[in-house]
């Protein structure tokens, strides 16, 4: 048997593992373990296995994950999610829909603080789906603007996708953080567009919320601007050079906790389960990317990688023929696969392909997170949907799906104009 034929079968056995319900890390250290002592031999395989965990606990760069995850969980903790949803609400909830406009920029503050699209859905959740349920706002329009004001997460830095990239590619995460920004920005204002026309088109959608004066928001954003300057600074940080990404976690770690204790809103009890969640979270990103590099080797000795790459440059089609089909793939398998699986399952075999092809190794991560955040949202696997569903269980699922497919329509305009205009991306990255 070939090693191409070899790999096929471990790739059919890994969909399967996965289908069956094994945790996506075991089953690809599991696949790529037997897949390269088959291929080359048991000794080497206990080798890679071990070379693999030094390597990745070694690696300076994953220290990014610990650290930007504690200062989200501390943030959580000092109730952060309801200070931004009630400053955005103040400047715009008085607009036609802009209880549900407030959500998606409440949403994209609270991604900036916070490594998980889940995290920040269920946050909008409970803070923002009863306020505009208790102004009228109809429920597929609500549940929609959360679920993928949700999103928005795994753009706007610190994103734990773009790190799990990063390790994979060795990909600057410095750079990758640098890149979401302006995408990040611009999705939240397509999003707000599609909420506008909504409530143009149907005005009991989203009524008007309660105005409110200078003095008023003047006292939200009192709440808000220590944050917003927090966030600046370990951002800024990264993107002119002052420190490394896992500096920055620090560094945010390190004052998220000082504005919390300084507000007093943090005890003994949060801090504990802050670092709980925080090492649950990390030894789960751990896991996952540790079986990913174990497959990731296994896929490489198969040679499918450049057996791809070499099929793709007999046929004669242009670079973004091959690329729009590779996003294609990913927005079909979003419907059956979480994120994190769709991105550790997928990246090791097109990456290649892709940077072969003459892509920016940024520019592909930045549309890979995308596809991946749209999987969020779409049935029959729309995490962020089920999230929302444990959140607010008298809304059907079907409701939920009904009020983010606009949303989804504004997901494909806003990733044709990233591949239309590829310095929305690098133009940060390449300061």
């Amino acid at each position: 048997m070939s090693p191409v034929e070899t790999g096929a079968i471990g790739i059919a056995i890994l969909f399967g593992l996965v289908a069956l319900g094994m945790p996506i890390g075991f089953a690809m250290g599991l696949v790529g373990f037997v897949g390269f002592a088959v291929l080359i031999s048991f000794h080497a395989a206990v080798i890679k296995l071990g070379v693999v965990a030094f390597d990745l606990s070694t690696n300076y760069a994953i220290g990014t994950v610990p650290l930007f995850l504690f200062m989200a969980q501390i943030l959580f903790a000092s109730g952060i999610g309801r200070d931004l949803y009630d400053f955005a609400a103040r400047m715009i909830g008085h607009f036609r829909g802009g209880l549900a406009m407030a959500t998606i920029g409440a949403s994209a503050g609270f991604a900036a603080v916070n490594a998980s699209s889940l995290a920040t859905t269920a946050t909008m959740g409970l803070v923002a789906l009863p306020e505009m349920r208790k102004h009228g706002y109809s429920d597929s329009l609500a549940a929609g603007s959360v679920a993928a004001g949700g999103t928005i997460g795994s753009l706007i830095p610190p994103s734990g996708m773009f790190i799990i990239y990063g390790i994979l590619t060795e990909t600057s995460i410095g750079a990758m953080f640098a890149a979401g920004i302006i995408p990040g920005i611009l999705l939240a204002l397509f999003y707000m567009v599609v909420i506008g026309i909504r409530c143009r088109l149907n005005p009991a959608a989203g009524p008007a919320g309660p105005v409110f004066d200078l003095a008023g928001r003047w006292d939200g954003a009192k709440r808000t601007v220590d944050v917003i300057l927090l966030f600046v600074l370990v951002m800024g940080g990264i993107i002119w050079g002052w420190f490394t990404p896992t500096e920055a976690g620090a560094i945010g770690a390190f004052g998220a906790a000082v504005l919390s204790l300084v507000r007093g809103r943090l005890k003994l009890a949060e801090i504990r389960t802050a670092a709980l969640e925080t090492l649950k979270t990390t030894g789960m990103i751990f896991g996952i990317l540790y079986g990913a590099l174990m497959f990731n080797a296994f896929v490489t000795v198969t040679t499918i990688p450049l057996n791809v790459v070499g099929w793709v440059g007999a046929v004669e089609v242009s670079p973004l023929v091959v690329l729009l089909l590779i996003l294609l793939v990913y927005f079909f398998l979003g419907m059956i696969l979480d994120a994190s699986a769709m991105m550790t399952l997928t990246v090791p075999l097109f990456f290649p392909l892709v940077t072969d092809l003459g892509y920016d190794a940024v520019f592909f991560g930045v549309l890979v997170v995308r596809m991946t955040e749209i999987a969020l949202i779409t049935p029959p696997v729309g995490m962020n949907v089920y999230v929302l569903s444990g959140v607010a269980r008298d809304i059907p699922l079907g409701r939920i799906f009904q009020g983010t497919a606009p949303f989804v329509l504004a997901d494909v305009f806003h990733v044709a104009l990233l591949i239309a205009v590829p310095a929305l991306i690098l133009w940060l990255p390449n300061l």
